[in-house]
């Protein structure tokens, strides 16, 4: 199973998750996935059907939002917000690598106040390169 970073009180990112990592989500207590991940992204990656069937068979919900990264607007940025507030805590939230769901975070923390820099520097102690935050955020605020 791929390595579960806390982000955020709750929030948990992480690299894609395979149909047999949901039991193993369940045993540590996780109650609810967020996949950020487009079907037919990468060869070989499971469909989030799959993913989503799996999460209801061990009783854990699914949300599936589905993000390209250089795509990323206001309108993915607010609904990953209000998904992580309505979910059952703790929450694991994944796409490829992590990166681009601990990006929509960081950029909804970022547009309210939070300095982008210290941001980016937190996520490096983490193992996440997010330099392309600023740039996120500018353009999301440019809509």
């Amino acid at each position: 199973m791929p390595r579960a970073t806390e982000i955020a009180p709750g929030l948990f990112i992480a690299a894609q998750l395979k149909a047999d990592d949901v039991a193993q989500l369940k045993e540590e207590g996780f109650r609810t996935i967020i996949n950020n991940r487009p079907d037919g992204e990468e060869s070989g990656q499971p469909a989030a059907a799959i993913i989503r069937d799996e999460a209801k068979h061990h009783d854990i919900d699914y949300v599936h939002q589905p993000v390209a990264t250089s795509a990323i607007a206001a309108k993915d940025v607010a609904e990953f917000e209000r998904h992580v507030a309505a979910a059952a805590k703790p929450v694991l939230a994944h796409c490829r690598s992590g990166t681009r769901t601990y990006l929509m975070w960081a950029a909804g923390q970022a547009l309210k106040g939070k300095d982008t820099a210290a941001l980016v520097a937190e996520a490096a102690t983490k193992g996440y390169d997010l330099k392309s935050l600023p740039a996120l955020v500018e353009r999301v605020k440019a809509g």
